[in-house]
């Protein structure tokens, strides 16, 4: 199951085998300004994963948040995850996050050409 609302997604999934994973997670976003990065987006996933509770919160600026917030939610995930198992990537079963990359986009007016900070390419 998946559901999407501005700043809300819902993603939850069985368990198909014992090599499988099973999650419910909700995963909320709202533009904030960070005093030393400035405009971007608060994050906040929670619920569970393998019925282990799962609370984070992460912060990225503008310039960061579209190329790499799919990447940190699934790697966050993936670190609840005993080990030979592997998180999928969050982006790739939901079309939802194409509404989410919009509705971020739209949040913090995030246009094609917008600079990059220098020590966020390092």
């Amino acid at each position: 199951m998946a559901k999407y609302e501005p700043g809300h997604v819902h993603i939850e999934r069985a368990a198909l085998n014992n090599n499988d994973h099973s999650y419910d997670l909700y995963i909320e976003y709202e533009a904030q300004t960070d005093p030393e990065e400035g405009r971007g987006i608060q994050f906040r996933m929670h619920g569970s994963i393998e019925g282990k509770p799962v609370d984070e919160r992460f912060f990225l600026p503008k310039d960061q948040v579209l190329p790499s917030f799919l990447m940190k939610l699934s790697r966050t995930a993936q670190s609840y995850l005993p080990a030979p198992k592997k998180f999928e990537n969050l982006g790739s079963p939901h079309k939802l996050y194409d509404y989410m990359f919009e509705d971020i986009r739209q949040k913090l007016d995030v246009k094609s050409g917008d600079p990059i900070k220098p020590e966020h390419l390092e």
